[in-house]
């Protein structure tokens, strides 16, 4: 493990997926720990996207935006919402000057898939609408997430392709969360690594899926077909049960004929990007920018 980045596992806080009360508390705690970024240029507005039901969004527009960017927080579709997500989301519409979308999506155990999953598609398709009075363009539209907010992002991609939808320019999937099987080498060998394990991963699956049989929509990786989707970043990390199935993954999508980079950041476990003090984490956050960056640009 990177040294930096392992001097940090005794202090990491734990949370419990089976407890989402608990757990959110947690998460909660720890996101208001974090250094604020600067938002000294942008705008920030919090909207609520009508659907059914209606949907919360945060919008941060930086002034001369052009690209946007749909931004779906992680979280194990458990925990996470519009102000934990905020350190984040304010930092990508800082550095690639689009205007990001952060999405409040709900949470399960209390609302299972398809819910996430319908409430990200619905702004999906107001933002592709009302692009021009956000001040985008509807032609560089990007799905992006960590985690459980990646494993809907290409969830999102796969049903705008199938339905479509609102064309998107590209899907940045930071180390996704795209099987319930858990079959991967890695899944069944990182049984204690921080932050993200095995066993729960287990318990976020049976929450998000609750009485329903996985579809694609819920986990990407049982897709058979991934042909015409948009192209896509894909980041894992070395110490992360779901390293083996994102991998897998990028390989079936370049088999497809889609346009994949894919970044192997070694040393690393889930979530860990999140230590910015290390020099690794810095450079995993400056490659998403730059992807990011490059993808939307004319």
């Amino acid at each position: 493990m990177d040294p930096e980045l392992e001097a940090f596992v005794p202090f990491l806080p734990r949370t419990d997926p089976a407890d989402p009360v608990g757990a959110r508390k947690v998460f909660a705690e720890l996101a208001s720990s974090r250094p604020m970024p600067d938002t000294s240029g942008m705008e920030i507005e919090d909207l609520t996207v009508l659907a059914d039901p209606a949907v919360p969004v945060r919008i941060y527009r930086p002034h001369g935006a052009q690209g946007l960017v749909i931004w779906l927080r992680g979280g194990g579709f458990v925990f996470g919402d519009l102000e934990t997500e905020h350190p984040w989301a304010a930092r990508i519409a800082g550095a690639t000057g689009a205007v990001v979308i952060s999405v409040n999506y709900r949470r399960s155990p209390e609302h299972p898939f398809p819910a996430a999953l319908d409430d990200a598609y619905a702004v999906l398709n107001w933002a592709y609408a009302h692009a021009a009075e956000l001040g985008a363009d509807p032609a560089r539209i990007a799905v992006a997430g960590h985690s459980a907010g990646a494993g809907l992002a290409a969830a999102v991609a796969l049903r705008a392709r199938d339905e479509q939808g609102p064309p998107i320019r590209f899907q940045l999937l930071n180390e996704p969360m795209l099987d319930d099987r858990q079959e991967t080498w890695s899944q069944r060998t990182f049984t204690e690594t921080p932050w993200h394990d095995r066993q729960k991963i287990t318990v976020m699956w049976r929450n998000y899926l609750g009485p329903r049989q996985a579809t694609a929509y819920a986990a990407p990786a049982r897709a058979t077909d991934l042909s015409g989707l948009p192209p896509a970043y894909i980041a894992t990390a070395e110490f992360d049960p779901l390293r083996d199935e994102d991998i897998d993954y990028a390989q079936r999508l370049i088999q497809a004929g889609v346009p994949v980079e894919l970044h192997h950041w070694p040393g690393t476990f889930h979530g860990s990007q999140a230590i910015q003090s290390a020099d690794v984490s810095q450079r995993q956050t400056a490659a998403l920018i730059s992807v990011l960056r490059r993808a939307l640009a004319e």
